[in-house]
């Protein structure tokens, strides 16, 4: 069966961003007609390819395995017709990407790298990449069965805005990205060796948004240092505890072989500043 390359490559566009909007942009399309053109796509190959979901539309197996049947093609012809360097899809966690990997990447942006970028949780991440849609993956929990390096431990902090203090912890509002508060559930099973029961009062699903609420003095939470380094130097927030021995996560890195490589060895060597 003859597929129309226009349908594919919107296919793939809404693969890599895992939106109808994100993907209208590049391609120079309205949202309706990217919707419209993966419906298409969708009925000519007789099968549904996304799911809509609350972090937007969600690939099948379908599309996965189609995604990894013509991405190369595909980019191999756009590479054809806009001469330079490859695109490199990158993926990971949006504050890391914006604090961390975005900025390391300037260097390699102007000789000549193009880069695509996108958000996510690791699951989502990890199956991109596997599938296909990313050439490079960031991620806080290693992946089972890709393999990956460490790229650097992140140490996390308990931070509050100079009106809270350690005798606080107790009793100050908690400030979280996740309603199961992950992240602060950690610190205090690692920290205080205790079960945290308190639910949060503020729920942002975005680690900067955490941290502008703690700023404004809505309560304390736990972060990566690398993420409040600035606030923690000029006082707009403090650590409400250093311990001896600091949470740590170790952040790893995946990428297909190939056009991702310089960039993997960029990045790790970027990270040992981290």
């Amino acid at each position: 069966m003859s597929l129309p390359l226009d349908l594919l490559r919107t296919f793939l566009a809404v693969h890599r961003s895992g939106s109808a909007t994100h993907a209208a942009g590049p391609l120079g399309l309205s949202q309706p007609a990217v919707t419209a053109q993966i419906k298409a796509l969708e009925t000519r190959i007789g099968r549904p390819l996304f799911t809509r979901g609350p972090r937007g539309m969600i690939p099948t197996p379908a599309a996965d395995d189609l995604a990894a049947r013509i991405a190369g093609p595909i980019d191999a012809l756009e590479a054809v017709a806009e001469p330079g360097a490859p695109v490199v899809h990158i993926g990971g966690p949006a504050e890391l990407m914006c604090e961390r990997v975005l900025p390391a990447l300037a260097p390699l942006v102007r000789d000549g790298l193009r880069v695509r970028a996108v958000f996510g949780l690791p699951d989502d991440l990890i199956a991109r990449l596997t599938g296909g849609a990313l050439d490079l993956a960031i991620a806080t929990v290693r992946p089972r069965r890709i393999p990956a390096e460490p790229l650097f431990d992140e140490e996390f902090v308990l931070v509050g805005a100079p009106g809270h203090t350690a005798a606080d912890i107790d009793t100050a509002p908690l400030i979280a990205y996740a309603e199961n508060q992950p992240i602060l559930r950690r610190y205090w099973r690692s920290v205080f060796d205790t079960r945290l029961n308190r639910p949060p009062a503020v729920v942002v699903p975005d680690l900067r948004g955490v941290l502008a609420a703690t700023v404004a003095g809505a309560g304390i939470t736990v972060l990566p240092r690398y993420l409040c380094l600035a606030e923690l130097a000029d006082g707009r927030l403090h650590a409400l505890l250093e311990p001896a021995i600091p949470p740590l996560n170790t952040v790893f890195i995946a990428a297909r072989p190939g056009r991702a490589d310089p960039v993997r060895g960029h990045l790790r060597a970027a990270a040992r500043s981290w």
